[in-house]
């Protein structure tokens, strides 16, 4: 294969490069657009290179040349292959003749702006916590100027930092600064920013077609997407999928499709609950600051009931299951009647609402009742599933088997996609025509999910986040013995949170809750908050982070409580 430049008065020079085609397909998708002032685009010539991710057109592939040797010789002695390039820019093999050869722009390697390894996010992205600057930085605040005078004031952000490369279990802004990540974009990246399969499944998508409707001219990535759905939920019995953007629409569609096969209108949900940002969504959540202050009315025909809530359950957390389920159902019973009940929706884990775990058996007795009752069973996976909590969905802890799953976040590794699987019959109530949308299952968010979903097998991510909850639950249980406004440590895999309270009471504390998360942000450690009250600190670091980072994210959270 032979580069040449874009502009003609850029030199080139020949390197031989031993690198399978295969690698050096990552190494040119890892520095494509990452070109600046000193290093001049290049294209490939038509039919010279057959790569399956890009197209041999010669005018769409544009590489930085500069960011690709660099990678390249990066690579090349990291196999032990190749000498280092010499002065005139040629690099010889150790032990094979040259299997590629490649011309680029003569540039000063000496003189680059960044350390090579930083010169593109994902796996490659340094694994370290680095502050070079206050947080924010001078560029992030500029950003932020920026941001203030464009987007609108109800975006909130969490961090007033812009990331420019992230990927494993880092974050690094426009400034240079590289932070600790115990965020996950809130569980979506759980198997990183950028991970090999996500990017070079989406990137050979991207090259054939963007766009085309799955309602209009249907394609392969949509049923491959839901056929690993129907393989991977709870349950042996037949299932099927219909694909959307977002969490909150793939809940809108679970309620028309229980609506549709059940011919009923109320949907029940639970206290601490969180369904999403849409008219129907909000109405289903239960905390109102932020989600639902000032947006209402609401979609009717909406009931709320306890939940099991073992650290604020008034008798204590033994007698919660019972209790919590035998009031749900009474209120079910009484207030709304069950024949007029089209589904019950839970999430497995409260996410939003402060990771609550549900009293172990409360989840089958609401899920039985629900059986009895012709009701259909909603389990909302939309954070807790693919991986995050030690199983492939938070359902299999208590061997629950729901007629309705959704799911987002993590299924897609950052690209938006979002789903509702159930019992075959179920999902078929609804007409022809009746589910669906523009975006709903895009090709390159589907081909990400293949690749998402590929990652999480081979690395075993459900033995990850087991190892995860081991490391963050024996930490915090030690920090939580050094400071008594830590009144509760829950949570599975790596979906782990602490309650904060007032010190000899349950009272919430929110302030120290912020106080705690202020520090740890300063400090290079991105956490967030959660909970009704605002007083829970939540855990959701990629479940591909490395345990060294992991500790010394946690050293970073300890020294926080240290300021209080």
């Amino acid at each position: 294969m032979r580069w040449v430049p874009r502009e003609s008065n850029v030199p080139s020079v020949s390197i031989c490069c031993p690198l399978p085609p295969d690698r050096l397909c990552s190494v040119l998708r890892a520095s494509r657009h990452r070109a600046d002032a000193t290093a001049s685009n290049l294209v490939f010539p038509a039919g010279e290179f057959s790569d399956p991710a890009v197209p041999t057109d010669s005018h769409v592939p544009q590489y930085d040349g500069r960011a690709a040797v660099t990678t390249l010789r990066a690579m090349s002695a990291e196999d032990n292959a190749t000498r280092p390039l010499l002065p005139n820019g040629t690099c010889h093999t150790h032990r094979t003749p040259p299997s590629l050869r490649v011309k680029a722009p003569l540039f000063p390697l000496d003189h680059l702006e960044h350390p090579m390894t930083e010169l593109s996010g994902g796996p490659s992205l340094p694994q370290e916590r680095r502050i070079v600057t206050a947080i924010p930085g001078p560029k992030s605040q500029e950003l932020l100027a920026r941001k203030t005078a464009a987007v609108a004031s109800g975006v909130g952000t969490v961090m007033p930092v812009f990331a420019a490369r992230a990927g494993g279990g880092v974050i690094e802004d426009v400034d240079g600064n590289s932070l600790i990540d115990f965020g996950s974009g809130i569980a979506v990246t759980s198997v990183g920013s950028s991970a090999e399969a996500v990017v070079r499944r989406a990137t050979a998508q991207l090259a054939d077609f963007t766009h085309t409707c799955f309602m209009v001219t249907p394609y392969e990535g949509y049923v491959q997407v839901c056929e690993e759905l129907a393989a991977l939920t709870p349950g042996d019995h037949p299932k099927k999928s219909a694909l959307f953007n977002s969490g909150a629409e793939a809940v809108e569609n679970a309620v028309k499709i229980a609506r549709a096969y059940t011919k009923r209108q109320a949907v029940v949900v639970f206290d601490h609950g969180y369904h999403g940002r849409t008219n129907l969504t909000m109405a289903l959540t239960a905390k109102n600051m932020p989600y639902k202050h000032g947006f209402g009315p609401f979609a009717p025909e909406v009931y709320r009931v306890p939940v099991a809530y073992p650290y604020r359950w008034l008798t204590g957390p033994e007698h919660c299951a019972d209790e919590a389920a035998a009031q749900a159902i009474d209120m079910i019973t009484k207030q709304v009647g069950p024949d007029n009940v089209a589904a019950i929706i839970i999430e497995p884990i409260l996410g939003e609402g402060g990771f609550i775990e549900p009293a172990p058996g409360f989840l089958p007795k609401i899920a039985e009742f629900a059986r009895a009752n012709g009701i259909v069973f909603v389990a909302d996976e939309i954070q807790s599933g693919f991986c995050r909590t030690g199983r492939w969905f938070a359902s299999e802890h208590e061997n629950l088997v729901p007629d309705l799953i959704t799911t987002a976040k993590g299924i897609a590794g950052g690209l938006p996609l979002a789903a509702v699987t159930g019992r075959a019959e179920i999902m078929d109530a609804a007409h022809a025509g009746g589910l669906g949308g523009t975006y709903g299952g895009n090709p390159v968010a589907c081909a990400a999910a293949l690749g998402a979903i590929q990652t999480m097998r081979d690395l075993d991510l459900n033995a990850k986040a087991q190892r995860i909850e081991h490391i963050m639950k024996t930490r915090l249980a030690a920090l939580q013995e050094k400071h008594d406004i830590i009144g509760d440590l829950r949570g599975r895999g790596a979906m782990i949170a602490i309650e904060l309270v007032k010190s000899g009471s349950k009272d919430p504390n929110p302030e120290a809750t912020a106080a705690v998360a202020k520090a740890c942000h300063a400090a290079g450690l991105l956490v967030l908050t959660c909970g009704t009250y605002g007083n829970v600190l939540r855990f959701l670091p990629p479940l591909v982070i490395g345990e060294e980072l992991l500790n010394e994210g946690l050293d970073v959270l300890e020294e926080a409580f240290g300021q209080l």
